[in-house]
């Protein structure tokens, strides 16, 4: 099967190069034979470089971390779906439930986004990065199970054009493309993008609204954490994950796994994730010091702060993005460390975005060449003068 399918390719690629009928298709035809067969390059002249991970290898080593996420999410949405209908459903029921609402949204990513991909890699006769396999998959996982599919094919859209395809293209591009994608729909469609989110439920179109943890308020001199706790938010249950939220989002643990298997791949450099996770607590137990704020997040401590919301899945996934990243050692323990304070600033000093991660990392995607050059130019300066 696959020897009579690479010698069909080999036959068909004469077609698509120099002066073939459908050499203005090379870019697509390089992702189809890419998709099904590892490049395999060989540097004819020197210097000779020996490197096993080339860039398809590099996005493999991610879609496989973001495995435990995608699963659990798929079941976690059927799941809740039963409960929001007063049912308990068994694993499988669950599973096959959640995928009724997950896979239509992760197809719609692939497909628009896969399309914008092919569009730019057309018009400026270059190769299709193997890049989107990553932002295909990260985008939907961002997004609640409900979100109508015309607003994904818009998000990811947004993410690849002005997020990453303006500026070049992949390896050129500042801003994380799929968080780019989601803080338009965030912006331009809160209701389907609000803490308050939409629990799908089966037998209903709309879904039924329901909060999520970081939306939750203590009634004035109630401690957050209790409350919390008595509205199904406990610590242990945020840290598995079975409570509404965004697709990928709400497992602590499977975040956890996926973050380990990076960095003992080497594909994340765990001083982002290390100083984000770092950048939150310290604030965190900082905040929590302040009197008067026992009834607000607050007072929720760190253990909450992290495993409520995004800030896991962010600092492991996103963050963690080697274009948007800054490239010093110096530099990723900053960008990490202010990432994890900007988003316990966000959550707890504007009620408007209970959720600050997102906003965190884009706006220090923004100020990533600045550590680098920061870092660099107080490296120069420690240099011993030449004489």
């Amino acid at each position: 099967m696959i020897r009579p399918l690479k010698k069909l390719l080999d036959l068909g690629e004469k077609q698509f190069t120099g002066s073939g009928k459908f050499n203005r298709l090379k870019p697509l035809f390089d992702a189809t034979k890419t998709f099904f067969f590892f490049p395999s390059p060989k540097t004819r002249n020197t210097p000779f470089v020996r490197d096993s991970l080339d860039l398809k290898r590099f996005m493999s080593f991610v879609l496989i971390a973001l495995t435990p996420a995608l699963i659990f999410g798929i079941y976690n949405t059927g799941f809740q779906a039963g409960l929001a209908q007063g049912e308990s459903y068994p694993f499988l029921q669950s599973f096959l439930l959640g995928s009724r609402y997950v896979l239509p949204i992760i197809i719609v990513s692939y497909a628009v986004g896969f399309f914008w991909e092919v569009v730019f890699a057309v018009i400026r006769n270059h190769k299709i990065s193997e890049g989107f396999l990553v932002t295909g998959l990260l985008f939907p996982l961002t997004l609640p199970a409900t979100i109508p599919l015309w607003q994904v094919a818009i998000g990811i859209s947004f993410g690849v054009v002005i997020g990453k395809e303006i500026f070049g293209g992949t390896g050129r591009n500042f801003l994380n493309p799929a968080l780019t994608g989601r803080a338009f729909l965030f912006f331009s469609y809160p209701v389907s993008m609000s803490g308050n989110i939409w629990v799908a439920a089966k037998n209903s179109v709309d879904g039924i609204s329901g909060a999520t943890a970081l939306s939750v308020l203590a009634p004035e001199g109630e401690k957050i954490t209790a409350v919390l706790s008595n509205s199904g938010f406990s610590l242990s249950t945020l840290f598995l994950g079975f409570v509404p939220g965004s697709i990928g989002e709400t497992s602590a643990v499977c975040c956890i796994l996926g973050a380990v298997f990076l960095i003992i791949t080497k594909i994340a450099n765990c001083r982002i994730i290390i100083g984000g996770i770092a950048g939150l607590s310290i604030s965190a137990m900082i905040v929590s010091l302040i009197p008067g704020g026992s009834d607000s997040w607050m007072a929720a401590g760190p253990l909450f702060h992290l495993c409520a919301g995004g800030f896991l899945f962010g600092i492991s996934f996103m963050a963690t993005d080697p274009v948007s990243a800054p490239a010093t050692d110096a530099g990723r323990w900053i960008f990490g460390f202010l990432i994890g304070c900007l988003t316990l600033i966000i959550r707890v000093g504007n009620p408007a975005f209970v959720e600050g991660t997102m906003l965190a990392i884009l706006f220090m995607n923004v100020f990533a060449p600045l550590l680098d050059h920061i870092v660099m130019k107080y490296k120069a300066s420690k240099r011993i003068p030449n004489v």
